[in-house]
C-alpha cells in the first residue's frame, strides 16, 4: 500500500505547516492582544495606524520616482515624478502630523462606506430571488449607516474611529490564525 501524502506535491509543505503550527498559534494570540490594546487606547491606534499608512505611502513615493527616471518620454517621466512626489508629500504628512491626515482619512473613509452600502443595495435589486439578495441588503444598509455614524461626528470620529478598525481588524486576523493554528495541530495529532 503507498503512502499517499509522500506522494502528493503539497505534502511537504503540509508537514511544514504542521511543525509551525505552536508559532502560528504564538502569533495569534499576539495579534488578538494587540487587537485588546488597540481597543483600549483608540487614539494611540489611530496614530500608529495613520504611522503605518505614512510608510506604506512613503515606499511607494519612493518607488514612483525611482519608475520616474526609467520611463521613456518627458510626459511618463514628468507623470511618475510628480506622483511620487504626491505620494512621498503625503507619507511625511501622516508621519509629523497624525491627527489631521487621521481626519481626512477618516473622512474619506466614511463616505467610501456610504457609497460601498448603496452599491451593495443596489447590487442586491439586481440578483435573482433565489439568492442571498436579503443579506446583500442588510450589508448594504449596515455599511451605510456605519458610514454615516463616521460622517456625522466628523471631524470627531477621526481620533478614533482607525483605532477602532484596527483593533478590530488583528482581533479578526488573531482569530482567523487561532483556528488555522489549532486545525493543524489537531490534524498532526491524527494519525
Amino acid at each position: 500500500m503507498t503512502d499517499y501524502s509522500s506522494a502528493h506535491p503539497g505534502a511537504q509543505s503540509m508537514k511544514a505547516l504542521h511543525a509551525s503550527s505552536g508559532w502560528i498559534i504564538a502569533f495569534a494570540i499576539i495579534a488578538m492582544l494587540a487587537g485588546v490594546i488597540a481597543l483600549g487606547s483608540v487614539v494611540t491606534a489611530t496614530a500608529s495606524a495613520v504611522f503605518i499608512v505614512g510608510i506604506m505611502l512613503l515606499v511607494a513615493g519612493f518607488a514612483e520616482i525611482v519608475t520616474a527616471f526609467s520611463a521613456k518620454g518627458w510626459g511618463r517621466f514628468f507623470f511618475w515624478l510628480v506622483l511620487g512626489a504626491l505620494y512621498v508629500f503625503a507619507g511625511l504628512d501622516c508621519l509629523f502630523n497624525p491627527f489631521r491626515a487621521a481626519t481626512i482619512l477618516t473622512l474619506m473613509l466614511g463616505i467610501v462606506l456610504m457609497v460601498a452600502g448603496i452599491l451593495r443595495i443596489f447590487l442586491a435589486t439586481q440578483m435573482r430571488h433565489g439568492t442571498p439578495w436579503g443579506w446583500v441588503v442588510f450589508s448594504g444598509i449596515l455599511t451605510f449607516l456605519i458610514g454615516l455614524m463616521i460622517v456625522a461626528q466628523w471631524p470627531y470620529s477621526s481620533f478614533y474611529v482607525l483605532g477602532i478598525f484596527l483593533g478590530v481588524d488583528l482581533i479578526m486576523i488573531g482569530s482567523t490564525w487561532l483556528a488555522m493554528g489549532l486545525a493543524l495541530r489537531k490534524a498532526s495529532a491524527t494519525p
